[in-house]
């Protein structure tokens, strides 16, 4: 049975990127061992664990680069490139393809369809837990760390608008709507759960990190 690591060497995933899914993966944990309804754990922790194996197909390897490091720009301009011939060019589609592939549960699978900051709202106002916190995990994470909510939002609202795209979240009045939804999603999860937003955190989700390389995935 391949562990989370031995997947992430298989498709040669960015250690950055490697180190993301672990964090957002680490957070969804914290938030289902302190939770006082029913939730499937597993699918929400294997969810979080592949849901941006994709993501080399829309980044920008100038963002961000020290991440390249120590293979160098080229190393990863080719693995994109094999990745754009596998995939296609949607990082989304990827994300769901590749977790088809590995054998993820539909379960899962419909989680990390789901996982995106467009849908938010959709979210927020829907019933599903896991769903609500595989979406809540990986806004808290950020490039470099776990932040506090709002500290993310601000982070990403930076990057977002930015950018020149149609998407409702690149312009101000369509960020802060789903801005706000995201902070509803962080009451409803901590209505029920018995640890605070702020108890989560790098320190707190150190321990999880190497348990989570190794996760058996059942």
């Amino acid at each position: 049975m391949r562990t989370p690591r031995e997947i992430y060497e298989e498709y040669k995933i960015m250690p950055n990127l490697q180190l993301h899914q672990l964090r957002v993966a680490a957070v969804a944990k914290s938030v289902c061992d302190a939770f006082d309804q029913q939730v499937s754990a597993n699918d929400v922790i294997l969810a979080c664990l592949f849901h941006d194996m994709g993501n080399i197909l829309k980044s920008d390897l100038m963002t961000f680069p020290e991440f390249l490091e120590p293979q160098g720009r080229a190393y990863w301009q080719q693995i994109k490139t094999d990745f754009v011939s596998r995939y296609g060019q949607n990082a989304h589609d990827g994300n769901v393809a590749i977790a088809r592939e590995i054998g993820l549960s539909e379960e899962a699978i419909r989680y990390i369809d789901h996982i995106s900051f467009s849908r938010m709202k959709e979210t927020a106002e829907g019933d599903s837990f896991e769903q609500k916190i595989c979406e809540y995990a990986d806004t808290r994470v950020g490039p470099y760390s776990i932040l506090p909510l709002r500290e993310r939002l601000a982070e990403a609202r930076v990057r977002y608008l930015a950018g020149k795209s149609d998407k409702v979240y690149y312009t101000d009045d369509g960020f802060e709507d789903l801005a706000r939804s995201a902070e509803q999603i962080e009451v409803q999860i901590f209505a029920h759960a018995s640890i605070r937003s702020e108890d989560i955190n790098d320190e707190t989700i150190a321990p999880l990190i190497k348990e989570l390389e190794e996760y058996q995935m059942a």
